[in-house]
């Protein structure tokens, strides 16, 4: 049987060459948990090679799609990965498609004086 959705559809998504992400005292450690575990840093690997699905993540890096999750939201939300596409399972339900957000990250320190 055929899905009336769009299963999969060309991502056309090039990462910026290079970001720089400022830590200061307040983000520092929520920046550095972030990439802290082994599954966030080959996850981060996994999507150089191409933007993916929460669901084929998981499965690239031989983890639970609830963990890669966990570690996706994680790396969304201090800069190293966005949203770039929605696909459809073939059961219809929306997967969004990952991508990291630059090619490299140049990460600098910005401690607050006062």
């Amino acid at each position: 049987m055929t899905s009336a959705f769009p299963v999969r559809t060309h991502v056309d998504y090039t990462p910026s060459e290079q970001t720089q992400l400022t830590i200061t005292d307040d983000s520092q450690s929520e920046a550095f948990q972030a990439l802290s575990s082994a599954t966030a840093q080959s996850i981060l690997g996994t999507l150089h090679d191409r933007p993916k699905p929460a669901s084929e993540i998981a499965e690239t890096v031989g983890t639970s799609v609830q963990n890669a999750q966990y570690h996706v939201a994680q790396l969304e939300e201090n800069g190293f990965v966005e949203s770039v596409d929605t696909w459809y399972s073939p059961k219809g339900t929306e997967m969004t498609v990952y991508a990291p957000t630059a090619q490299e990250f140049v990460v600098r320190f910005d401690a607050d004086d006062g």
